[in-house]
C-alpha cells in the first residue's frame, strides 16, 4: 500500500456552535480518486478545507506528505466585477514562472483555449470552472482537491471533465479528492466513495456503498443504480457482500456508528 499523500484521523470540527465533521477518518493515495457524497450541510467542503490546511481541525490528526504539491479548485469564485484580471493574469497568479506555452496547454486540456486573453469577469459559469481546473492542473499538483468542480458545465463538458481528472491520476500519479453531487457521471472514474453526513456513514467502492442502509437511507434506492451502473478496473477484491477484503490495498480507514446515526 502506497503512503497516502493526505491521511485524516478522526477529524472533528464545530464551526458557529455546530458540530460540522466529527470523527471522519479518510486517506488519499497517489493515483487515487476518492469522491466525498452527501446531502448539503453534510460538511463536504468543510471536509476538504480541513485536508487542504485552510481550516484546523478541533479533534483529530490531518497528516499531509511533505512538500507535497497542491491543487485546489473551490466550489465557486468571487471576483468583483470592476476588477481587471485576464485568464493569463488569474493562471500566472498561480505560477508566476509559468511559460505561456503551458498555460495555452492547460487551457487545451480542460477545453477551454480559446479564452486565454479574455477577462475573468466575462466567462460564463462552465468556462470558469474550466479555467478554474485549468489553473489548478498547472501547478502538476501531487494532491488535487476538487469541489463540486462541474458546476455550470454541461453533461458532455463534465464527462470529458471527469476523464480529464481520472488522466491526472492515472497517468500523473496525483491523488484526488472531490466532492461532487453528480452520481451519475463522476462514479465511472472514482476508486472510492465516502459518504459523508458530517461523520462518514459508510466508504468503500461504489459497488458496496450504493447497496449500504445509509446510503439508501440519504439519498433513496433510486440512487443506487446511479453507483451500480458502472463498470470499474480497480486492484482490489470484494467480498460476497460487495464489502473489500482485509487484506486488499487502498481502504480508507475505519468508522464507527454511533446511535445517532440514522438518515431517514
Amino acid at each position: 500500500m502506497a503512503e497516502p499523500l493526505v491521511r485524516l484521523d478522526r477529524v472533528s470540527l464545530s464551526l458557529g456552535g455546530q458540530q460540522v465533521l466529527t470523527e471522519v477518518s479518510l486517506a488519499v493515495e497517489p493515483g487515487r480518486i476518492v469522491t466525498i457524497v452527501g446531502p448539503n450541510g453534510a460538511g463536504k467542503s468543510t471536509l476538504v478545507k480541513v485536508a487542504l490546511g485552510l481550516l484546523p481541525p478541533e479533534a483529530g490528526h490531518v497528516h499531509r506528505r511533505p512538500g507535497l504539491a497542491i491543487g485546489y479548485v473551490p466550489q465557486r469564485l468571487v471576483v468583483a466585477p470592476t476588477l481587471p484580471l485576464s485568464v493569463r493574469r488569474f493562471l500566472a497568479m498561480a505560477v508566476p514562472r509559468a511559460r505561456l506555452a503551458d498555460m495555452e496547454q492547460s487551457l487545451e486540456r480542460v477545453g477551454a483555449g480559446h479564452v486565454l486573453a479574455r477577462q475573468v469577469t466575462a466567462l460564463s459559469g462552465g468556462e470558469l470552472q474550466r479555467v478554474m481546473l485549468a489553473r489548478a492542473v498547472l501547478r502538476r499538483p501531487d494532491f488535487l482537491a476538487l469541489d463540486e468542480p462541474v458546476g455550470g458545465v454541461d453533461m458532455t463538458g463534465q464527462a470529458e471533465l471527469y476523464d480529464l481528472i481520472a488522466g491526472l491520476a492515472r497517468d500523473h500519479g496525483s491523488g484526488v479528492l472531490m466532492v461532487s453531487h453528480d452520481l451519475h457521471v463522476v462514479m465511472a472514474a472514482t476508486d472510492e466513495v465516502v459518504c459523508l453526513n458530517r461523520h462518514v456513514c459508510c466508504a468503500g467502492h461504489p459497488e458496496a456503498v450504493s447497496r449500504h442502509p445509509e446510503y439508501l437511507g440519504l439519498f433513496g434506492p433510486r440512487a443506487a443504480g446511479s453507483l451500480a451502473i458502472y463498470t470499474h478496473v480497480h486492484d482490489h477484491a470484494h467480498l460476497a457482500d460487495g464489502t473489500v477484503g482485509a487484506d486488499s490495498p487502498h481502504v480508507n480507514g475505519p468508522h464507527g456508528h454511533g446511535p445517532d446515526c440514522r438518515h431517514g
